[in-house]
Order: structure tokens, then C-alpha cells, then sequence
């Protein structure tokens, strides 16, 4: 009896210390969570806009360090966490045309708006505008000329593009269990940011753009969910910033030419 009795007492011990450590787990998960999806829009505020008006150094400085914490987290996370081997995953040939079709048609459609309605004069980004000096101003703030500017574009377009849906798709969305819906909420919050220091947080067009960001966003998490890779979103996710660094190259040149 007496050793049934301490069987007993062990098997609830046990069970006692799973109840912990699952509630325990599931605390640094939700930690997790909340601070990859926070952390994002801290850091294009600070270097965005609380130190927009710092030397271009520090604002460059303040960025490279942001990124680099952000995009570490997931490695941290599957290393140091979930204790699993970090990998790539191979390519998805249908995931890869669809998202390759979906950049091309954001990419044309965003340069047609562009062309024949934004920067029409009138236009939200006609030249002289706020819109359009705020961005200008923001490029001189940032110290990007031409050359610097198109390489800044490149970089975003091929890499950043890669990392963000790394970092939004596979961990946000797939390592962290979050939804489509709020992991795509966390993608657009940073962009707001973006968007209401160029056209201000009171004009349609910064909610328009956030809107597109969601729709994207939760696009692109919907195609990892189908093909489970990241390919065809990361090239899809390029061409739309290849577009956004096309026009605002066709601003500086309006002015620099």
C-alpha cells in the first residue's frame, strides 16, 4: 500500500511539473508572439520618425541594428527554443509562378497608378506636393543620391524581401502558430508608419496603401499555408518593392535631372 501510495504521489508530482512546464511554454510563446509582431513597428518608429531629424549615420545605424535583432529572432527562437536544425525549404514550382504572377500584377498595376493618376498634376504625388516633398525629404534626411538610392532599391527588392517573409511567413505565421489575419495586422502596422509620414494619418491614401500592405500580406500567408515554402512569396513580395523603389526613383530624378 505504502508503495502504491508513493507511485501515487510521483504520477501527480509528474503530472504536476507537464501542467508547469506546458503553461510555462506556452508564457514564452505568447511572449514571443506579441514581440515579434510589436517589435517591428518600435524600430520604424524610432528610426522612422523619433530620429528623423539625426544625422543620416544614426538613423542608418539605428536601422542596421533593429534589423539585425529582428531578423536574428527567429534563428534564436528554432536554436535556442524548439532546439531544431535551421533549413531552407526546396521550391515550390506552382507556389513560385503564382507568387511571381501576383508581383507582376501588383508591380504593373501600382506603376500604371503611378503614372496616369498619382503624379498627374492635381495628384497626391505630383511634383511639389507634400506628399512628394516629404518623401524627397526623407531620402536627403537618409543621405541616399541616385546611385545609393538604386542600390538601396536592389537590396530591398532582392533580399529585405527574402527576410520579411521569412520572418512574417515562416516565423510569425507558421513557427508561432499566429493567424493569417493577425500576423498580416503586425506586417501592415510598421508600414502605417511609412505611409503616414509621406501622405499624413488623416489622408485616404495612407489607409488605402495599409490596406493593400494587409492584403498582401495576408496573400502571402496564404500561399506559404498551400505550398509550404516561402519561395513564391518572397519573389512575389520583391516585385512589389522593386515597384515602390521605381517610383520613388522616378521622384528623385524629377528633381535631380
Amino acid at each position: 500500500m505504502i508503495g502504491n501510495g508513493d507511485a501515487s504521489i510521483r504520477l501527480h508530482e509528474k503530472n504536476y511539473a507537464q501542467r508547469i512546464m506546458h503553461k510555462f511554454s506556452s508564457l514564452i510563446l505568447l511572449f514571443a508572439l506579441l514581440f515579434a509582431l510589436v517589435f517591428p513597428f518600435i524600430l520604424t518608429l524610432n528610426y522612422f520618425v523619433i530620429l528623423a531629424h539625426a544625422p543620416p549615420a544614426i538613423q542608418q545605424a539605428a536601422y542596421s541594428i533593429g534589423k539585425a535583432i529582428q531578423f536574428a529572432l527567429p534563428i534564436l527562437w528554432v536554436g535556442l527554443v524548439c532546439k531544431e536544425r535551421f533549413w531552407l525549404r526546396s521550391i515550390n514550382r506552382r507556389g513560385l509562378i503564382e507568387g511571381t504572377l501576383f508581383g507582376i500584377a501588383v508591380f504593373a498595376m501600382m506603376l500604371a497608378l503611378y503614372v496616369f493618376w498619382l503624379r498627374v498634376p492635381g495628384g497626391v504625388l505630383a511634383p511639389g506636393s507634400p506628399a512628394f516633398q516629404n518623401i524627397l525629404d526623407k531620402i536627403e534626411g537618409l543621405g541616399l543620391g541616385k546611385v545609393s538610392f538604386i542600390l538601396l532599391g536592389v537590396f530591398y527588392a532582392v533580399i529585405h524581401s527574402g527576410l520579411e517573409r521569412y520572418y512574417w511567413g515562416w516565423f510569425v505565421f507558421h513557427k508561432l502558430s499566429c493567424s493569417a489575419t493577425l500576423a498580416s495586422l503586425g506586417f501592415t502596422a510598421h508600414h502605417v508608419i511609412l505611409l503616414g509620414t509621406f501622405f499624413g494619418y488623416a489622408s485616404p491614401y495612407t489607409w488605402l496603401g495599409s490596406l493593400g500592405v494587409f492584403i498582401g500580406g495576408w496573400y502571402w500567408c496564404w500561399l506559404y499555408r498551400r505550398t509550404d515554402s516561402i519561395w513564391g512569396a518572397w519573389i512575389g513580395h520583391g516585385l512589389v518593392d522593386a515597384a515602390i523603389f521605381t517610383i520613388g526613383f522616378l521622384i528623385l530624378i524629377s528633381v535631380v535631372i
